[in-house]
């Protein structure tokens, strides 16, 4: 059940008082969620800068619960301040969106750096007051945010967040109490909102303020209300908006930048992401890194994703990797819809980062966790077009792929399923799609070529067990073919010749490798030679995987 707003005690700086303010905070942003995306000009005018916004505090404020654990026993566990602020900050670093969204969260963990660690008890003597320690919280926060941001823009939610720091340190210094020093926080940030447009030229072209400044406002408001229990005035956003002048080319505003936005969470070291921070600043614009402790959030716009995917999984083990081509953003903020997308269902980050620079919306596998309809429901929503094709990835999502399909057809979108049952299908398929074409031919044309792929692919053996191919012992590579056990061996490379001698014993015209993360470039580059040499009319292109891919997996058009 959502958390109902308690009145806090006028300078009392409690778990409670932050349970509050994310309550309050979270129905703010999502009162005025669709009047930010309305202004969202900068740094991509991509109309979601509110709905990123509200999607980080949700997260935010479903982490929070955590630390609030429902009483079964009678015995309630009081849960400490710094409990608190730290359940908040992760909870919003590992649902962040976008730029502002990963900012957002930035600044919560700024808010917990200090509060989690000095607040946790009552104030001694000597230490800060509660009105103190909050002004140090949000300094602490401003910079952090700054600190994250690979090349910080003034006029945008950074400067918002150091003129609210400012004016709080100043009602600290004057020994005011935790309300006065959020209300003086409030109206700094107000104020510094009203000047954006003057500071960044694409503002005051539009006419509008910053979007991410005007939800970190929103954000000030819920903290003075938490803590005074009076409602802060909402001033109209939509108001003071001006529509940007449309581009006699549409096409004009669509190359301007980097096409993509890749978003991914990242386990790695401090000084593995100090070197990824150096690579991706080199890739593309738009660089956020936040986190800390192991735990990092890592956005940025690019025009190669898969290079960006990449450098996340050199530096560390990146997940929960989302893919977003800016032209498909820019069709929704102007209420369009693409008329044809492709959703593929993929099993490695590196081939979702492949499937994704080839236009797809992906859907990551893992191992042991099939997608369920919702997620899948949920790719096809976000293609955004009036007619998609589903490539299921694999025979046992058959089920789950039809049920998101019809529930996709009832909210008006054409569905196709294409039965794929490996990526190197989907790769097939995806070469030979034409977005121009009717849907009917070219989901004939994308099937036909899934169909004409024999797919191949190399496993470990974990058990002694009975295969068509005849006993195997635990640790045993197999080697399958459409499926079935052919090929039992010793060593992967030569297993993967036995699969590609009997795969292209009936012919063929091109053979996929797909690399998984622990393979070797050796072993592409033997098989890429060992194709040559006995099929040299037979093409050969590698591609890698990526974490949570097969060994290897073979296809053969």
């Amino acid at each position: 059940m959502p958390h109902e707003p308690q009145p806090q005690p006028a300078d009392e700086l409690d778990a409670e008082a932050v349970r509050t303010w994310s309550s309050l905070a979270l129905a703010a942003l999502g009162r005025a969620r669709e009047d930010i995306d309305a202004i969202n000009v900068y740094p991509v005018a991509d109309a979601d800068t509110g709905t990123n916004l509200y999607l980080t505090a949700e997260s935010a404020d479903r982490g929070l619960a955590d630390a609030f654990p429902e009483v079964t026993d009678g015995t309630a566990r009081t849960t400490s301040l710094a409990e608190a602020v730290r359940a908040w900050a992760h909870g919003a670093l590992v649902g962040a969106r976008g730029n502002s969204g990963t900012i957002l969260a930035q600044l919560l963990r700024g808010v917990a750096d200090v509060l989690g660690d000095e607040g946790a008890g009552p104030t001694e003597p000597g230490e800060p007051s509660p009105g103190g320690l909050l002004a140090r919280a949000l300094t602490r926060a401003a910079e952090e945010a700054y600190a994250a941001v690979a090349h910080p823009v003034e006029g945008t939610m950074l400067t918002v967040a150091a003129a609210a720091a400012r004016a709080g340190e100043a009602a600290g210094a004057a020994a005011g109490t935790a309300v006065e020093v959020a209300r003086a926080a409030y109206d700094g940030a107000r104020a510094a909102l009203a000047e954006t447009p003057g500071q960044l030229a694409a503002l005051g072209r539009a006419g509008v303020v910053d979007a991410g400044g005007c939800g970190l406002v929103v954000v000030f408001g819920a903290l003075w209300q938490a803590l005074s229990g009076q409602e802060p005035v909402v001033e109209p956003v939509r108001g003071r908006a001006v529509p940007v002048p449309q581009s006699p080319d549409p096409c004009a505003q669509e190359e301007d930048g980097p096409a993509y936005e890749v978003i991914y969470l990242l386990e790695a070291s401090e000084a593995a992401v100090g070197e990824l921070r150096a690579r991706l600043d080199g890739l593309g614009d738009s660089l956020v890194v936040v986190g800390g402790d192991g735990l990092w959030n890592v956005h940025v716009h690019v025009d190669d994703p898969g290079a960006a995917v990449e450098a996340g999984v050199v530096a560390g083990r990146p997940y929960r990797i989302r893919i977003t081509h800016f032209g498909d953003e820019r069709r929704r903020a102007r209420g369009e819809r693409a008329q044809r997308a492709v959703v593929a269902v993929v099993p490695g980050e590196g081939l979702a980062g492949l499937c994704g620079e080839a236009g797809a919306t992906t859907v990551l596998v893992r191992p042991g966790e099939p997608p369920a309809v919702a997620e899948l429901l949920d790719a096809v929503r976000r293609a955004h077009a009036r007619e998609v094709v589903l490539l299921q990835g694999g025979a046992d999502l058959r089920a789950a792929a039809a049920a998101a399909a019809e529930q996709a057809r009832a909210e008006g979108v054409r569905v196709a399923v294409i039965p794929t049952r490996s990526a190197v299908q989907g790769l097939a398929a995806l070469a030979v799609h034409d977005p121009e074409g009717s849907f009917d031919e070219d989901v004939v044309a994308m099937t036909a070529a899934a169909g004409a792929t024999r797919y191949g692919e190399l496993a470990v053996a974990e058990r002694q067990s009975f295969t068509s191919a005849g006993i195997c012992q635990a640790g045993d590579v197999l080697g399958l073919i459409d499926g079935d056990v052919a090929v039992i061996g010793a060593g992967l490379p030569e297993t993967a010749e036995a699969v590609l001698d009997r795969m292209l014993g009936s012919g063929g015209e091109l053979v996929t490798l797909v690399l998984g993360p622990d393979v070797p470039d050796a072993v592409a580059e033997r098989l890429e030679a060992y194709v040559q040499h006995g099929h040299l009319a037979v093409d050969t292109v590698t591609y890698r995987g990526g974490r949570y891919s097969a060994p290897l997996l073979i296809g053969v058009e």
